[in-house]
């Protein structure tokens, strides 16, 4: 078996008129992120670090923000096609973790729900996925209140592959 790791970063402006949507969990808020899709930093970090891990490229390769099918699009089902992808390249996720930055709302009272839409996205026993909050402290744009990241890490295997080190 050989295993890889990838990361995962993305940050959204936050306006009002959007929804708030973060781990596929809609989160009432004055603001939400923008984008092309649902903006879900969350979701996105998590794409791009199993696509890193399976040297594949990144998010804008495979859901380009120039396709006006992925307008508004669900990062979730997004997700569930990355997973996809991966499982046809015979890998198999081990363990995701995430951290999401943002100021406000407090990410606590939704924690369950994000962990468990990503969870079954994912495809992952509950201790495959590890999901995180914090603040920016009143610091750079997270503190400011102009906007959310998240970064992730994934690490998967590719069963039969030899290892590099032979």
């Amino acid at each position: 078996m050989s295993s890889a790791t990838g990361l995962g970063y993305d940050c959204h402006r936050l306006i009002p008129g959007r929804p708030l949507v973060i781990g596929g969990v809609l989160i009432p808020h004055a603001t939400g992120l923008l984008g092309h899709s649902d903006a879900d930093v969350l979701t996105h970090a998590i794409i791009d670090a199993l696509l890193g891990a399976a040297a594949l490229g990144d998010i804008g390769q495979h859901f380009p923000d120039t396709e006006p099918r992925f307008r508004d699009a669900d990062s979730v089902e997004l997700l569930v096609a990355t997973v996809a992808l991966l499982v046809a390249g015979g890998y198999v996720i081990e363990h995701v973790d995430a951290t999401v930055v943002i100021e406000q709302p407090k990410l606590a009272p939704f924690r369950d729900a994000i962990h468990a839409r990503l969870r079954a996205a994912l495809n992952v026993d509950p201790g495959q996925l590890n999901v995180k909050a914090t603040r920016g402290e009143g610091m750079g744009f997270v503190g400011r209140l102009e906007g959310a990241a998240a970064l992730a890490i994934a690490t998967v295997d590719r069963p039969g592959l030899p290892r590099a080190n032979g």
